[in-house]
């Protein structure tokens, strides 16, 4: 007995040392039992660990997998069927996880699309984008290799109220929701927030919005308040703030996106000549409708949180879409729908409940009456931006 302990013992120490080793190469039990059913001719290990859904797919510190050690050994076929067995099985259940969230996340979206009115063309780019994103986790979930996408840095160019700043704020909750972006943050800035007044302030100032802004969207709005008019004013460092952007496009730790009207943003793609290699994307803002307005009207009303002013009241049937939006074309101007677009809707909707309350009379008991907002204060609410 004291002969075979001194022959056992000096064997056991070798393989705890092995096994010891093989633990710091990062390897899972899997891996470990894989590779003691090489060397034991013993499947029973790797048989329990699968039925408690070892992950087959699992890589160690050399970017190994279970399967990829078989060929370090002459492996039995039950033991090589075993393996590829499972790791089939659990592909297709990670494949259909991966299925129900795509679902998920693309309803998040279409949830926030729904939001935006008019801008077809951006919209079929945001559900092109999610669709791409959302598929390439689904082939990563079934062990595909497939090479990272990098968003692209963009231009938004249209009036103020279009919308710009809103789509910027679903894009970053699009790109973060399918991990291109570590956060869903939008970081807005203009000219004031990048610019300094002094040599030697515009760098650093720039910098630190920059570094604000990593791991999510930088929104620089009015963005042509960066170039001079003159090109000749040499005592502007709107020019240095815009290098100091475009000198970290290329980093993929921020996506950028460049705001403003359309005909002054020709200064600031003219003014860098990596402009146009790195802004591949240029989505125009158009003005809205009368019909559009009226839309966005009706999803202010239905989104009313409770430190809203209009929170808690609500329409007349009356002031159905249509008959809205035959008010808005009638009572307002195409220069003021152009100038104001989005912001028609809300100012209407406030100057709209200030008329209710003054034409109602303190005594007044019915509890609709008190909240409900009808054609006659939207006529009203109207007509004193005209005033």
């Amino acid at each position: 007995m004291e002969k075979l302990l001194c022959t056992w013992l000096p064997r056991m120490d070798a393989l705890m040392l092995r096994v010891y080793f093989l633990l710091m190469n990062g390897m899972t039990p899997l891996h470990l039992a894989v590779w003691f059913s090489l060397h034991a001719e013993d499947c029973s290990t790797v048989e329990i660990l699968l039925e408690h859904n070892a992950d087959c797919s699992a890589e160690d510190d050399e970017k190994m997998t279970p399967l990829n050690h078989l060929s370090r050994g002459p492996a039995s076929e039950k033991l090589r069927e075993l393996l590829y067995r499972h790791l089939e099985e659990q592909r297709r259940k990670k494949a259909l996880l991966a299925c129900s969230e795509t679902k998920a996340k693309m309803d998040e979206l279409e949830t926030e699309l729904s939001n935006i009115v008019g801008l077809h063309e951006l919209k079929v780019q945001l559900r092109k984008w999610a669709k791409g994103m959302l598929l390439d986790e689904r082939r990563r979930a079934l062990g595909l290799k497939v090479g990272a996408r990098r968003p692209p840095h963009m231009a938004f160019l249209g009036n103020p109220g279009t919308g710009k700043t809103m789509v910027a704020r679903i894009l970053g909750k699009l790109l973060h929701m399918v991990g291109i972006l570590a956060t869903d943050r939008v970081t807005e800035v203009q000219r004031t927030d990048l610019v300094g007044e002094f040599v030697g302030h515009t760098g650093p100032k720039t910098r630190r919005k920059i570094k604000e802004a990593e791991g999510g969207i930088l929104f620089v709005d009015e963005a042509y308040r960066l170039i001079p008019m003159q090109k000749e004013d040499d005592k502007d460092y709107g020019l240095e703030a815009l290098e100091e952007i475009m000198s970290v496009m290329d980093s993929g730790s921020v996506v950028v996106i460049f705001a403003g009207y359309s005909e002054p943003m020709k200064r600031v793609i003219s003014s860098n000549e990596g402009f146009c290699r790195r802004v591949t994307k240029f989505f125009h803002f158009d003005d809205f409708t009368s019909k559009d307005l009226a839309k966005i009207l009706f999803i202010k009303m239905n989104e009313q949180g409770e430190d809203s002013l209009l929170y808690g009241f609500k329409l007349h049937p009356s002031c159905s879409e249509d008959a809205v939006a035959a008010l808005i074309q009638t009572e307002t101007t195409e220069k003021q729908r152009r100038e104001m677009n989005g912001g028609l809707a809300a100012t209407m909707l406030i100057n709209a409940r200030e008329n209710l309350d003054l034409r109602l009379n303190f005594d007044c008991v019915d509890t609709d009456e008190l909240t409900t907002i009808t054609l006659e204060d939207l006529t009203a609410g109207l007509r004193l931006l005209s005033k």
